[in-house]
């Protein structure tokens, strides 16, 4: 039996504004920590990802009652998979988290002062950016098809620091999010990702979140087996 679904309206709403803000945060933490870092890549990529880290457990709890808070379209289908959401609701999530990543980077853009429209030069590509975001895109999917093992406080603050970590222990910096990796095309700043790169994330993170499906699956049925 499938779970009552929140109201589509305020739950698109939800996940429209987290999603934005998520993007808001990566982008302009991304720009600030470049202006601030002088140079320095480790200073710059460690603020962004506490930026991130920090931010993630804000919107979460903040939206999580009006639409469960995924603000990434792989989590949407994951859930989908797992019959806790409708495929027209996930299909809707879908649309607007991806159009809510878009705006949440020219709200950045607008906040520095940057040109509003641009696209990203920066080449992310190779075996171990694709398996980098396989795996961290795994990991965050997992993290939350198992949260009824965990109390429910600590999800939020567990997946904001995840990605926080992600950020240093992937090659990638852990995007893990097809709507970011859309979004993050449209950013020549230090967050960005060519658009020419863009596709082979996704096809990562698509094979990253199907494999966290599968084992979740089978974490669930060995336990009551």
């Amino acid at each position: 039996m499938k779970s009552a679904q929140p109201n589509l309206a305020r739950a698109l709403a939800a996940e429209f504004l987290g999603t934005a803000g998520l993007l808001a945060g990566v982008v302009g933490s991304g720009i600030m920590a470049e202006r601030l870092a002088g140079g320095n890549m480790a200073v710059a990529l460690l603020a962004n990802a506490l930026a991130t880290g920090f931010l993630l457990p804000v919107l979460i709890l903040g939206f999580a009652s009006f639409s469960g808070a995924h603000f990434n379209p792989a989590v949407s289908v994951a859930e989908m998979l797992s019959g806790r959401l409708r495929g027209r609701r996930a299909a809707a999530y879908g649309a607007v988290q991806f159009a809510g990543a878009v705006c949440g980077v020219w709200l950045a853009h607008a906040m520095f002062a940057e040109a509003l429209l641009q696209t990203s030069a920066r080449a992310r590509a190779g075996a171990g950016q694709w398996l980098s975001e396989a795996g961290a895109t795994f990991g965050l999917v997992l993290i939350v098809l198992l949260r009824r093992r965990y109390p429910t406080e600590a999800l939020p603050w567990m997946i904001g620091a995840y990605i926080a970590a992600a950020y240093f222990f992937t090659a990638s910096t852990s995007f893990a999010n097809p709507a970011v990796t859309a979004a993050r095309s449209l950013t020549n700043t230090f967050s960005g990702i060519r658009p020419a790169d863009v596709l082979a994330f996704m096809a990562a993170q698509i094979t990253g979140m199907l494999a966290a499906w599968l084992a979740a699956r089978w974490f669930e049925r060995t336990e009551t087996a």
